[in-house]
């Protein structure tokens, strides 16, 4: 079972710019999430009659998710710092396009966004990672999983895993909302959102 949290709202979410691997820091709304998502885990844990002590926790290594962990962490009043980092829970990479807004992205390249709108799994901007290669490191990070596990990553990395686990096909999970402030239980392959 993975407890699957997207990190908190940052500015660049309200902006609506790709962050990719850029660092953004949570904004306000952003911490509030974070606690939100941990109060949701505690009645998981109640329920499911798990003690956090005993579950491993693993984050991205970007600071919008190592953020939200250590706020949940804090709000289960466990170590903050104890958590592993994973670089394969890192963002999809948007190449030229971090730090633009969908417009912008259109603008600069308009027949490469074309080509990625209409199949957004395996085309990328230059630079960029397609979601085809997060699907794969996301698959590698589940295969070495050897135990229930707390995840704090992102929206990207999410779609991605709903693929590589068979929940969702690449068409329907390429413009799937991924919720800030919400829980994602994966379990026997299926997947619940607690919100």
């Amino acid at each position: 079972m993975i407890y699957y949290l997207r990190h908190g709202e940052t500015e660049w979410n309200v902006l609506g710019r790709l962050q990719g691997a850029q660092d953004v820091p949570l904004n306000e709304r952003g911490r509030r999430q974070a606690v939100q998502a941990a109060h949701i885990l505690t009645g998981l844990f109640r329920r499911n009659g798990r003690e956090p002590l005993s579950l491993p926790f693993v984050s991205s290594p970007l600071g919008r998710a190592r953020s939200t962990m250590e706020l949940v962490r804090a709000e289960l009043q466990l170590p903050v710092n104890e958590y592993g980092l994973d670089d394969r829970l890192r963002e999809i990479g948007y190449g030229v396009w971090e730090g633009c807004t969908l417009a912008e992205s259109e603008a600069s390249h308009p027949e490469l966004y074309a080509q990625r709108l209409a199949d957004k799994w395996s085309v990328c901007p230059p630079g960029g990672e397609t979601y085809a290669e997060v699907q794969q490191r996301m698959r590698d990070w589940y295969n070495s999983l050897r135990s229930d596990t707390v995840a704090v990553a992102h929206g990207g990395t999410a779609r991605a895993l709903m693929v590589a686990l068979g929940i969702e096909t690449p068409a329907s999970a390429a413009d799937l909302y991924i919720e800030q402030g919400a829980v994602y239980v994966f379990r026997g392959g299926a997947l619940t959102k607690y919100s």
